[in-house]
């Protein structure tokens, strides 16, 4: 995990150099990069703390790695200032973006060894199985938690998302039926979100959040035929509101989620499943598959 993260870093250094280069000699890249900075000023911090500090860090700076990542989310979160107030640089708001994610992540493997991606599992969201109350309490705990992320994730962020996209300059062309194929899918994934939270709070005695969790494996409903239905429901949700919206950055917010979700989050939350059912869970995952539909050879 070291070495990848020093990879990465290696990767940015020579990436970040030829960016430099474009910005200097093709002044489309400045523009869509840069917006009216003057790129002199910029370089003069960004190849040092930027390009060079990666370079340390792919030596084996741990130090290095410190500052280079610093540096990248202070100016992802500068320019992405700048750029929601002047309207220019969204492109480079964009790149700035995805290099803070692969620094922290690099930063990580760097000086730990590996991702820990348990904290993203402290406090409130720790696992921890539902208390044992009567079905419909259940029932209505999972429809009020519906009803809270669906309206924050698939609602509250892509429009935040979409207006970021404009002001940024960043959206792209969509074919003139991407909405009505975005309804047609939200429809869909919907029904079967809601199958998958009835399914869990009915038979499982808990609710999808891992604040409170099912006390029972359920294996009933869509989760026949998927490990993740809710999962799978609600990305699915989130590229349908980027169609219907059409925002590739919506899209892109989803895929990102679906990442995050199946590297950082679901290992743990499997691990946690074959900790509390046992051979039950093991048998089950080895016949129903994580994300593609199928009919389990065996119940």
């Amino acid at each position: 995990m070291v070495l990848w993260g020093r990879a990465y870093f290696a990767a940015q250094a020579l990436a970040g150099a030829i960016w430099w280069v474009l910005v200097f000699t093709m002044p489309a890249v400045r523009e869509a990069t840069l917006g009216s900075l003057d790129p002199v000023i910029v370089a003069a911090f960004d190849l040092p703390l930027f390009v060079l500090a990666s370079a340390a860090a792919a030596a084996g700076s741990r130090a290095a790695a410190v500052v280079g990542a610093g540096w990248t989310v202070i100016v992802a979160v500068v320019l992405a200032a700048y750029a929601t107030v002047t309207g220019e640089a969204g492109w480079g708001v964009l790149a700035m973006a995805a290099a803070t994610a692969g620094s922290l992540l690099a930063l990580s493997a760097v000086w730990l060894g590996r991702i820990p991606n348990e904290w993203l599992l402290r406090g409130p969201f720790a696992f921890r199985s539902a208390p044992r109350t009567a079905g419909t309490n259940h029932v209505a705990r999972t429809f009020a938690q519906l009803v809270v992320f669906w309206g924050f994730f698939l609602a509250v962020v892509p429009l935040a998302v979409q207006l970021l996209e404009m002001r940024w300059g960043v959206g792209l062309p969509f074919p003139w039926f991407a909405w009505l194929a975005g309804a047609v899918i939200l429809a869909a994934a919907s029904v079967l979100g809601i199958a998958s939270a009835v399914a869990m709070s009915t038979r499982g005695e808990g609710t999808p959040l891992p604040s409170a969790m099912a006390n029972r494996l359920v294996v009933a409903g869509p989760y026949r035929w998927v490990r993740n239905p809710m999962a799978l429901a609600g990305i699915t949700q989130g590229v349908a509101v980027g169609l219907i919206l059409q925002s590739w950055l919506v899209v892109a917010y989803a895929v990102a989620g679906s990442l995050l979700w199946n590297y950082a989050i679901r290992p743990l939350e499997e691990a946690d499943l074959e900790d509390r059912f046992g051979e039950d869970f093991r048998r089950y995952r080895e016949d129903v598959r994580c994300w593609v539909p199928r009919v389990p050879a065996s119940r």
